[in-house]
């Protein structure tokens, strides 16, 4: 009796031994990778070389749902559509709205422009993306919806990644990866990819520009740092034209600043995916009006 309980410890504390150095031996792998791992398996998850270099232009399209959650709070349903070819990015939403009628963003090559949402005036988040072109620049808008997608030749974009081990978000293990643009830049970019899969999930653009410093002429205004964040996710994963790409596409901006605190969200279904179509190459060329 008393060998057969022995023998039943000891069965169990192999059991637990195992498990632990299974555990330990999971976290060095992971430590054990590089960013240029990383992206290769990532590179991988979109799909075979010769399929990512067959397609020269995506058009794509679907609908778009704008929620504002701060004052003045609303909602509104639209349509969306993302086009690209090479380094060049379209991104734009339209809805049956009189404050916020659509949403214009494009990169030509050269220059960004992020078009007035009412004449004169531009949406908080075309606001953001101006103060930060190096997002549609470097072509991380969009992930890898777009052809632009910095990933796909990173060697012409001269930025600097850095992996930074895994990190858990809404109860998934994601890799996590520092995007250091060349040049200056005062944008904080971090890129998740699933731990399993590799596929691109989130990007998370962060921005915090210090409290003016110097006298303060009245005592009663309050002078502290503005926080600005954009965070991308992209799910719902389907073949289209030999590539795994995203069919749900969400953006959510905040801004915490001394003029008050801005909080919305972005939902984009996409349904309708073409390929390697001719683009009128002025597309690219919105102007603010």
């Amino acid at each position: 009796m008393t060998a057969l309980r022995l023998s039943k410890q000891t069965a169990i504390f192999a059991s637990l031994v195992f498990i632990v150095c299974s555990l330990s031996v999971g976290s060095a792998v992971a430590q054990k990778l590089t960013a240029n791992e990383v992206i290769a398996r990532h590179l991988e998850s979109i799909g075979p070389a010769k399929s990512r270099a067959a397609i020269a232009t995506r058009i794509i399209s679907g609908t778009s749902q704008v929620i504002f959650r701060t004052a003045p709070a609303g909602q509104a349903v639209g349509k969306a559509v993302l086009a690209s070819e090479a380094m060049k990015n379209l991104f734009g939403m339209s809805f049956p709205s009189p404050v916020y009628p659509r949403e214009q963003l494009a990169y030509n090559g050269v220059s960004f422009m992020a078009a007035f949402a009412t004449p004169g005036t531009r949406s908080v988040l075309g606001s953001f993306l101006m103060a930060n072109d190096v997002i549609f620049k470097q072509g991380l808008m969009c992930g890898t919806l777009s052809s632009a997608w910095p990933l796909l030749d990173l060697q012409s974009r001269g930025a600097q990644l850095n992996y930074l081990g895994t990190k858990k978000i809404d109860d998934h293990l994601l890799h996590e990866i520092r995007y250091t643009p060349g040049g200056s830049s005062d944008l904080k970019i971090t890129i998740y990819f699933d731990s399993e899969t590799f596929r691109h999930v989130r990007t998370e653009y962060e921005r915090v520009i210090p409290a003016p410093m110097g006298k303060v002429e009245y005592s009663n205004v309050q002078e502290r740092e503005g926080r600005y964040k954009m965070i991308e996710e992209f799910s719902l994963y389907k073949a289209e034209g030999g590539l795994n790409l995203p069919h749900i596409y969400g953006i959510k901006v905040s801004v915490d600043t001394v003029n008050g605190t801005f909080l919305a969200d972005w939902t984009i279904k996409l349904t309708q995916f073409d390929f390697n179509q001719k683009i009128d190459h002025s597309a690219f060329n919105i102007t603010a009006n």
